[in-house]
């Protein structure tokens, strides 16, 4: 930072979070009356808490001032990683309330206090013998992709990429709709290493998303092993030649055949559109399209002055509408069920210039601000999604605190909706607040009290060539009709027409939209084979999917280090740990929201059991996910040497034994 006019920093530091500020003072001084009384930050539960801490002004003045002293010149910090007791002390006094011992070694990780690859490594000795590496072929270059393969990176692991789209970013890449956005803090929803970028608002909009996660691809070092417009067309696992036949086929159709001893699927969960199957449909002479196949022309889609139908009232939705409510003739949205919806308060705003100097130049700082925000957006919530088999409305909630959190958003509905007893009675929803996902208002409710925008909620019937007729006999003639119904989420990598070992087709062992796999990463009878974001790792908590993707990579790498490190040509599952696994998973859900009666959402299959939701707090996960368990895994030594990783079969492997 060097030397900063005072005047400068003093009114940066008069814009700062107090309780981060005083985190950063506390690692440039170490001076232990920073974390005590009188400057205890207050606890404040709220999703964006007060920058003021709840602190008496004259206190806050004296942090301020300090401030300004201390990080008037550069100077080494007295305290860089504040180890684990200390850690937790920190937390606690920037949170204002008491913290599992078990979130310091996470924190300090994420915040890169410590490395978070330690006890990651590959031997010179495995360096010097370029057989042994275990090459790597990652399906998907989204954010989970992009994740594992930095680490692989990092280790100098070979790897390459295919990737369907012409860039990288996944869903990121995919939709486009005006509107779209994160519903995660972006100072949460980013990844842990590399350079933290200048987010110009605090939940960014999507081209802002999707220029940092290709910026990371390049500084990561990963773009340049991505072949993209690439698909895979099959997977089968090879038992002679212990690996992975793996046939993709480029954009202009050409196939091919590769072997890889290592298949990592990171084909995401949001990027495959589901459209319902609405008669007529096809007859639709204006334009209609899902909201995540947005037009791409070389003249934009403009929907001035046009009669726009938008099918689903979901995450899609409640971004689109608002944002395209302003140019359009009339504005129709066909609703199926309602949702609930928060206010957050600077949704939708700018990061000031004092919060952006503040990050850009007071160390610690930034890394505090997205702990204070992993925090409120993370764990906190989850153990009020208990269902309380003594509460006595269900119907309405899961249990106290759930009841009370379905009031203020039913308050807010209210409020928003006043004059309008029509829109309030079709918009509040009848089912447990985060029973489905939690949406964040973006200016729909004031929307559908325009003039000019309605709200259908009888069941669509059928589509024909103007418009969309409804159940009771209406038709609405439109232009443009957009489908905002979702995606695909059961069938996740067996899309990819995968066989493992003795013929079995993942298709079959995910049965009836039953996806399972242990830790959401390894299924039995596949070996070799790992999942990004695989079954039960979503997070209807809250939490950022990055966050996931890095716990998985971590994971993946480990197994990747030892399969090196060992000489062996295949790790696969025990069964029995894959299905004491699904059965705790499943158990625990059975107490919690997602599985209350009569409750419908994308997370559940047809015979009830929860596919998408992790039911565990985001520290147990990581726990879980740090350090493998090599008892857990059947392995395979390689007995004679690979050739042209990459290219084709070539080793006979040995008979499978089991070692730890």
């Amino acid at each position: 930072m060097g030397t900063t006019s005072n005047e400068r920093l003093r009114r940066a530091v008069n814009a700062a979070d107090l309780r981060v500020l005083l985190m950063a003072l506390f690692h440039r001084t170490g001076d232990h009356k920073w974390l005590q009384e009188p400057f205890l930050p207050r606890r404040d539960v709220r999703l964006v808490a007060d920058f003021d801490a709840g602190l008496p002004a004259e206190v806050q003045e004296e942090i301020r001032a300090a401030a300004a002293v201390h990080f008037e010149h550069d100077a080494a910090p007295a305290v860089n990683d504040p180890g684990n007791e200390l850690m937790l002390a920190m937390m606690e006094v920037c949170l204002g309330e008491k913290v599992a011992p078990d979130y310091a070694p996470l924190m300090r990780e994420d915040l890169r206090f410590v490395s978070k690859d330690q006890g990651l490594s590959i031997s010179e000795a495995s360096r010097a013998t370029p057989d042994a590496l275990a090459d790597v072929l990652i399906v998907g270059a989204g954010v989970s992709g992009i994740a594992i393969a930095a680490q692989l990176e990092r280790l100098g692991l070979p790897y390459q990429i295919v990737e369907k789209n012409s860039e990288v970013g996944g869903t990121w890449w995919d939709n486009r709709y005006p509107g779209c956005g994160v519903d995660t803090p972006n100072h949460a929803y980013s990844f842990s290493l590399g350079t933290r970028p200048k987010w110009t608002r605090y939940f960014s909009l999507r081209d802002e998303i999707s220029q940092y996660v290709i910026a990371s691809a390049t500084e990561f070092g990963v773009r340049q092993n991505i072949e993209f417009e690439t698909t895979v067309v099959e997977a089968t696992w090879s038992e002679s030649n212990g690996g992975w036949h793996v046939t993709t086929e480029t954009a202009n159709g050409v196939r091919g055949t590769r072997f890889v001893r290592v298949l990592i699927s990171a084909v995401g969960v949001l990027n495959v559109p589901k459209t319902p199957p609405i008669p007529g449909a096809d007859r639709f002479t204006g334009d209609v399209f899902h909201s995540a196949r947005w037009p791409e022309t070389a003249t934009p889609l403009s929907l001035q002055g046009k009669r726009v139908a938008v099918i689903g009232t979901g995450a899609s939705a409640m971004q689109l509408v608002p944002a395209i409510a302003d140019g359009v003739e009339e504005l129709t949205v066909y609703q199926r069920s309602p949702q609930w919806a928060r206010q957050i308060d600077g949704y939708r705003s700018d990061i000031d210039e004092e919060s952006q100097w503040l990050f850009q130049n007071v160390p610690f700082y930034l890394e505090w601000f997205r702990f204070t925000m992993w925090w409120r957006y993370g764990d906190g919530l989850l153990r009020h999604l208990r269902r309380d088999p003594e509460w006595a409305h269900p119907e309405r909630s899961t249990n106290r605190v759930n009841d009370r959190h379905r009031q203020e958003m039913a308050d807010f509905i209210t409020s928003e909706l006043d004059g309008r007893p029509d829109l309030l009675s079709n918009c509040l929803p009848t089912y447990p607040p985060y029973g489905k996902r939690i949406l964040i208002d973006n200016g729909w409710f004031r929307t559908l009290t325009r003039d000019h925008v309605a709200l259908v909620t009888n069941p669509i019937a059928a589509i024909n060539e103007h418009g969309i007729e409804t159940a009771d006999g209406t038709t609405r003639k439109h232009d443009v009709v957009i489908f905002a119904t979702g995606f695909e989420t059961k069938q996740l990598t067996a899309r990819l027409n995968v066989t493992g070992r003795g013929g079995e087709r993942l298709e079959r062992a995910w049965a009836n939209d039953s996806p399972t796999a242990h830790l959401g990463i390894t299924v039995p009878g596949f070996p070799n084979l790992f999942l990004m974001l695989g079954p039960n790792t979503g997070l209807g908590h809250g939490g950022s999917t990055i966050f996931m993707s890095e716990c998985q990579a971590r994971y993946i790498s480990a197994c990747l280090v030892h399969m090196t490190e060992r000489r062996l040509s295949s790790l696969e599952v025990h069964r029995a740990v894959h299905d004491e696994y699904v059965e705790r998973l499943d158990t625990e859900h059975a107490s919690l929201i997602w599985t209350h009666p009569g409750m419908t959402n994308w997370y559940r299959n047809a015979a009830g059991r929860i596919t998408a939701l992790l039911p565990w707090r985001l520290v147990e996960y990581w726990s879980m996910t740090h350090d493998p368990d090599w008892s857990e895994f059947i392995t395979t030594p390689l007995t004679s040497p690979l050739t042209s990783p990459l290219t084709s079969p070539s080793a006979t492997i040995g008979e499978t034994t089991e070692i730890s």
